[in-house]
């Protein structure tokens, strides 16, 4: 993608002074970001979506009595024509190609921050309540229309005893009615409250916001799984060893302590030697790679990979194609850092070369192309794998 090139989706700016002027800044309403819009999916559509076990959705709806909401699968979904009430089907763009090309339009941003696509219908009416993202989130309206108010009100207290997260004192200062095609990018912790004027659908193309707590956790556990890995000296799921496996295996000596009137006490020279330990680990950037490589990867719950075809065995037995491409699953998640390359979960067994840094970039590795016809036969073995796994697919010229 030229970042430097004015996108309609973005009201006529470029990615970069989008990203400079806007990101985690300030609310930006773009009209018409996509014209003449008409969903790949429709309001029928998504009411069988949410009948599907895999699928996570909840349905909410609001009464005399106040705000309720319910966790899917869904067997019955109200009719259109009862007013007040809206289902959210997430991770939809794991359950089709067309939604997870749309989300993919979004990757002026790192694969690292973007999550999902959701994508609510509602009833007249319908709506989840004045609320606030801890995330960053672009709101597509698909049909119909809705209104948004929205307000960067510092307090963000919220309702007690209900199931959403309902602001307690909402005080929106600008509102605005989308139509199909209109978008509206709010940055994290934006009050807003959007309602349905009638049958609607809202897409929210929506991005991860890891918490530090997540974070330092994860790196914690990433250097678990080395020093465990290096004491079998295996190399472990993050690659090559934090510290030497030897240093790590010596066993706690006391020598020469003196005999304790208070058994119970711990004793200060084993709590020295558990942080001289502890201070052994280094928690530098090729660890945080690995974890975070590892970790964004995962491929979420919902997610089903499928086969489609017998190229694999053609790959291992005669070469990459001379023709067609390989083209990512919309499941598969795959970054790279330097020269390590991670896809859904795991650390390739394959540098991130040119060819598989394209692969990445683009989602998509035309057989043609000068990068493909130098891969290396060990890559060649990845990509067969990949595709008997159903992480990659072949498509004819």
């Amino acid at each position: 993608m030229d970042i430097n090139k004015p996108l309609d989706l973005l009201g006529g700016l470029t990615p970069r002074a989008f990203m400079r002027r806007y990101w985690q800044r300030r609310p930006l309403l773009i009209r018409q970001a996509i014209p003449n819009y008409v969903p790949a999916l429709s309001i029928t559509d998504i009411r069988r979506l949410v009948r599907r076990e895999e699928v996570e959705s909840r349905l909410i709806w609001h009464d005399s009595q106040g705000w309720h909401m319910k966790h899917g699968p869904m067997s019955r979904l109200p009719a259109m024509n009862k007013p007040q009430w809206t289902v959210l089907a997430q991770s939809v763009d794991l359950h089709d190609d067309r939604m997870a090309a749309l989300m993919h339009r979004f990757r002026f941003i790192a694969d690292a921050r973007l999550d999902d696509i959701m994508i609510s219908i509602a009833s007249d009416g319908g709506g989840v309540g004045p609320h606030f993202d801890s995330y960053d989130v672009f709101l597509l309206q698909a049909h119909g229309r809705r209104r948004w108010r929205i307000s960067r009100q510092r307090d963000l207290s919220l309702e007690p005893d209900l199931p959403l997260k309902i602001l307690r004192n909402f005080q929106p200062q600008e509102e605005y009615v989308l139509e199909p095609g209109d978008m509206l990018y709010l940055p994290p912790h934006v009050a807003h409250d959007g309602v349905a004027e009638g049958d609607c659908m809202t897409i929210s193309i929506g991005f991860r916001a890891p918490t530090q707590a997540a974070l330092a956790c994860g790196m914690l556990e990433a250097a678990n799984d080395q020093i465990m890995a290096n004491l079998g000296d295996t190399g472990g799921l993050y690659g090559s060893p934090v510290i030497p496996g030897a240093i790590l295996s010596a066993t706690y000596k006391d020598r020469g302590i003196s005999a304790t009137a208070n058994p119970a006490a711990l004793p200060q020279r084993l709590i020295d030697a558990t942080l001289a330990a502890a201070s052994k680990i280094r928690y530098d950037e090729a660890l945080a790679s690995r974890f975070l490589g590892v970790w964004l990867t995962e491929p979420p719950a919902g997610a089903i990979f499928e086969p489609s075809d017998d190229t694999a065995q053609t790959i291992l037995s005669e070469g990459l194609p001379r023709e067609g491409s390989l083209i990512l699953d919309r499941c598969t998640r795959m970054m790279y850092r330097k020269r390590q390359l991670f896809i859904n979960g795991e650390t390739a067994p394959v540098p991130a070369s040119a060819a598989m840094r394209r692969l990445a970039d683009r989602r998509v590795l035309e057989c043609a192309h000068r990068l493909a016809r130098h891969l290396t036969t060990e890559e060649c073995n990845t990509l067969a794998r990949w595709l008997e796994d159903g992480w990659l697919h072949y498509h004819p010229a």
